[in-house]
């Protein structure tokens, strides 16, 4: 009962929120950032109730900081560096505020402040690939202070690919598609691929690390995302953020900033902005809590994730163009990984690698439904 509490309020938050689960909500004095004139307590920031327990961050800079310091003979060590920097075990913040609307009578809606605890480990380090796993490991207090967990609980994906000229976008709809650049468009530039927590697609974008007077930075082109869970569970008035994102690595973790636009699709293929918004997400190293439980439920269920990611390869080249289901058997597709998952994680037999293959790829294939990549749309 205690694990199903813990997962109820992980998927819920996907981060720990603040102290919000106090009776008295302390009101913030002073003029709300990009909102001077607003009245502080109608924006006070949504977000999630659940409490965690206290981290300790680590002043020391990273010895992947110190090594991304020293001078290299090429700027593609220099970038993959700057890559591996973005491992390693944090206290990761989600602070979002929107600044302008654009329908009659706006009214901003409240910012949206959540936090969580979250370590990064590389799956893969090539020449000109690199692999980054995200997952949560969150320790909760419950009524009467009593900490729980650690619940772990596997996030985002990153992959990095250098000088990629053949991307798979998001067009909206649930439905993504290959898109071919020309060599010169993506010349000493890395591709970000993301992806959801299930391993499904969620977008990928070009950009260009630049590092200059000990600041290495990344900056995406712009590029189309489905929406967030901070988001669709909220919001119904708008179905892609655009925007353009950008990664700088410092001495003690990275910062992920945003600058997104809120799009509302017509049934003719028409674009409607409804909104804007800024986005800062800062991934703060710590030494406490220990959450080295991320790689220790990795060595169980990783084997799994391979096939799951494997799967998806397969995906990609065989349909030009696919949208993916909402929903198959009553269950979401990460609802159907996560529930195998948590059966390997609690068993003490070895892995099953055919069981697994057979598993990863019948469900994928029940969600993917191929789409005519000429009826497909550009951004």
């Amino acid at each position: 009962m205690k694990r199903a509490i813990l997962v109820t309020a992980a998927l819920g938050l996907l981060a720990q929120g603040q102290d919000e689960g106090k009776k008295e909500e302390q009101v913030v004095r002073g003029h709300v950032f990009a909102w001077p004139f607003t009245e502080v307590e109608k924006m006070q920031p949504r977000g999630g109730t659940s409490r965690g327990t206290e981290v300790v961050l680590d002043e020391k800079p990273s010895a992947a900081w110190e090594k991304l310091q020293k001078e290299v003979d090429s700027k593609v060590e220099k970038d993959r560096r700057a890559i591996l920097a973005l491992a390693g075990s944090y206290r990761v913040s989600f602070d979002f505020i929107e600044t302008m609307g654009f329908s009659k009578g706006y009214q901003p809606p409240k910012p949206y402040f959540s936090w969580g605890t979250e370590h990064v480990q590389v799956l893969a380090s090539e020449e000109e690939f690199i692999s980054l796993q995200h997952t949560l490991v969150m320790y909760f207090k419950d009524e009467e202070g009593k900490e729980m967990g650690p619940m772990v609980m596997k996030h985002w994906r990153q992959d990095w690919s250098y000088e990629d000229n053949e991307l798979k976008t998001f067009r909206g709809n649930s439905t993504w598609a290959g898109e071919k650049l020309r060599p010169r468009k993506v010349k000493g530039k890395w591709t970000q691929s993301v992806f959801q927590v299930d391993d499904s697609p969620r977008y990928e974008v070009v950009g260009e690390w630049v590092h200059s007077g000990g600041m290495s930075s990344w900056r995406s082109e712009s590029c189309w995302r489905p929406l967030p869970r901070r988001e669709f569970s909220v919001r119904s008035d708008y179905q892609v953020l655009q925007g353009v994102h950008e990664l700088t690595i410092t001495a003690n973790g990275w910062v992920h900033t945003q600058q997104n636009q809120k799009v509302a699709l017509g049934d003719q293929g028409e674009i409607t902005i409804v909104g804007q918004e800024l986005g800062v997400n800062r991934y703060e190293r710590i030494s406490e809590p220990s959450l080295v439980a991320a790689e220790t439920t990795w060595k169980k269920t990783g084997e799994y994730w391979k096939e799951v990611r494997e799967a998806w390869a397969d995906v990609y080249e065989k349909h030009p163009a696919f949208s993916l289901k909402t929903e198959v058997d009553g269950k979401k597709l990460y609802q159907h990984h996560f529930g195998y998952a948590m059966k390997l994680e609690g068993s003490d037999e070895a892995y099953d690698a055919k069981a697994g293959k057979a598993h990863a790829r019948e469900t994928i294939a029940k969600f993917v439904q191929e789409v005519d990549a000429g009826t497909v749309g550009k951004y």
